[in-house]
């Protein structure tokens, strides 16, 4: 039976997993985040980014003046996000929830899920009813803007083996895994395994179950307008000039709520 989002063994990030995500990407790490910030320069309606992590994005969002608040379900990725945006003098909504069952009590004017975080829900069916759950938060008019990894990762089978320093001097090992890949259902599972080192001693460990759903160019615009979204468009590594190419690692859509 396929795991999805509301499985709390898949995709967990827990404490070494966030802390090696906000090592590995602080904001403007990667380019996804100056070409959404460009996407809404001089946007005034409430923003909801869900699965926001430590804030990698929220966080400039907010830093430029943005009504951005979001959700994720790992309270040990929260914990980063709210100790970021202290540290920033800045404040922002942020709960803990999950892409299937998240609810707010008010609309927004733009849902963004930057950096391919949508396809952490790895169950088709779940996938729909999210997207459904995006189109009912949003106000008339109010966009959706996701980006995902196209079909071409499902091809990727190498190995992840990464380290990195902590702030205390710690030795934060990763190695990755690809264990399953699933032609038909287009989806990947992978193992990784976390390790904290102190002092050339094994301190702690931590076993990690991560999924992703990919999808077919056209495949997720027919998702987007079965949700009732309308007007999507695509745009290809981050280059809002022109379209979707085969070697793009990254697909970015846009959709709106009639």
């Amino acid at each position: 039976m396929p795991t999805h989002d509301s499985d709390p063994e898949i995709n967990r990030y827990g404490s070494i997993a966030a802390e090696i995500y906000d090592l590995d990407k602080p904001p403007f790490a990667l380019p996804d985040t100056r070409f959404h910030l460009a996407r809404f320069e001089g946007f005034d309606r409430p923003i909801l980014e869900p699965a926001c992590g430590s804030g990698r994005t929220l966080i400039p969002f907010r830093q430029a003046g943005h009504d951005i608040s979001g959700f994720d379900p790992s309270p040990e990725m929260l914990d980063l996000c709210r100790n970021r945006l202290a540290d920033a003098g800045l404040s922002a909504d942020v709960s803990r929830q999950r892409f299937d069952d998240f609810q707010y009590d008010r609309h927004f004017g733009a849902i963004l899920i930057p950096v391919g975080s949508f396809t952490l829900v790895d169950d088709f069916a779940v996938a729909l009813s999210v997207l459904k759950r995006f189109h009912d938060h949003l106000e008339p008019g109010g966009v959706l803007v996701i980006d995902l990894q196209g079909l071409n990762f499902l091809a990727s089978n190498a190995q992840d083996r990464r380290r990195w320093t902590a702030a205390n001097g710690d030795l934060l090992t990763l190695e990755g895994v690809r264990t399953a890949t699933d032609w038909l259902g287009q989806r990947a599972e992978a193992t990784y395994r976390y390790e904290r080192w102190r002092d050339l001693t094994l301190v702690e460990t931590q076993i990690e179950i991560m999924a992703q759903r990919c999808w077919g160019l056209q495949e997720f615009r027919l998702a987007l307008e079965a949700a009732g979204f309308s007007g999507v468009s695509v745009t290809g590594g981050y280059d809002r000039t022109r379209g979707p190419r085969p070697g793009d690692r990254v697909l970015t859509y846009e959709a709106v709520k009639a």
